[in-house]
């Protein structure tokens, strides 16, 4: 199958937009279950009745991976930061909105977040035993009612399309604590700006009732697990940072 050019490109996996659906093309080093568990997660946030592209298949293209899914047409609100900034209040808004509606879904039957931390914390390898021990003990003594929580939650991974929002990648996301969730996305604007993470933060407070310092008990813990992700060595810095001031 001839798929032309893709229209993005992750870390997982190719993006093609084909006779009017999404293909996303899996890398062929990872687990043949990938695929699978990455559709599983996103029909089950559809079925929550949130806005999520539809799942149309699971199957290979080309000796690959592949998900089908529904092609939701319109821009990203990162995209749309960037060339509107004086609507800067109002994307803000529909941000936390969107957010704030995947966290009011209770869920039982999915992978635990705590789960899933433990297992990146364990295979951060620039954290010494001392500080994946600490982390762990400070994961284990976290207590919290299970909610829905998309895990890399950003701008780019909400399409806009008129007045309708869509949530797009549902691969990271795990049942726990919203608080966790709203701290990974508060960290991951702050790697790009402090007014928007603060802004962020202050206005999801606001339309939650929870509090900065809730919030921010979860930060060494997944500072310590997004070290598991690789990145730039100003971030992994700035990560460590944060975790070797919980410890000390």
């Amino acid at each position: 199958m001839k798929l032309g050019n893709p229209i993005a490109m992750g870390n997982t996996a190719k993006i093609f937009l084909y006779k009017n659906k999404i293909i996303k093309l899996f890398n062929d080093y990872l687990p043949d279950t990938e695929s699978v568990y990455e559709a599983n997660k996103q029909s089950f946030a559809y079925s929550c009745g949130l806005s999520v592209p539809n799942v149309l298949d699971v199957t290979k293209i080309n000796g690959k991976q592949a998900i089908i899914m529904e092609y939701v047409e319109g821009k990203t609100l990162g995209e749309l930061l960037s060339e509107n900034k004086e609507k800067l209040g109002y994307y803000m808004d529909l941000f936390v909105d969107s957010q704030r509606k995947i966290h009011l879904v209770k869920v039982d039957s999915f992978e635990p977040m705590s789960e899933k931390l433990h297992r990146q914390i364990q295979s951060a390898h620039i954290l010494d035993q001392r500080y994946k021990s600490h982390l762990l003990k400070k994961l284990d003594e976290m207590t919290f009612e299970k909610r829905l929580c998309h895990g890399d939650f950003h701008p780019f991974n909400l399409i806009i399309s008129g007045n309708d929002v869509t949530i797009i990648d549902w691969v990271d996301s795990s049942a726990g604590d919203v608080r966790a969730d709203v701290y990974r996305t508060y960290l991951l604007y702050s790697q790009f700006s402090m007014y928007l993470a603060d802004m962020y933060l202050l206005l999801y407070c606001e339309k939650s009732g929870c509090s900065k310092d809730e919030i921010f008990q979860w930060a060494p813990i997944i500072a310590g697990a997004r070290l598991s992700e690789g990145g730039t060595s100003e971030q992994a810095e700035q990560l460590l940072r944060i975790v070797k001031k919980d410890v000390m």
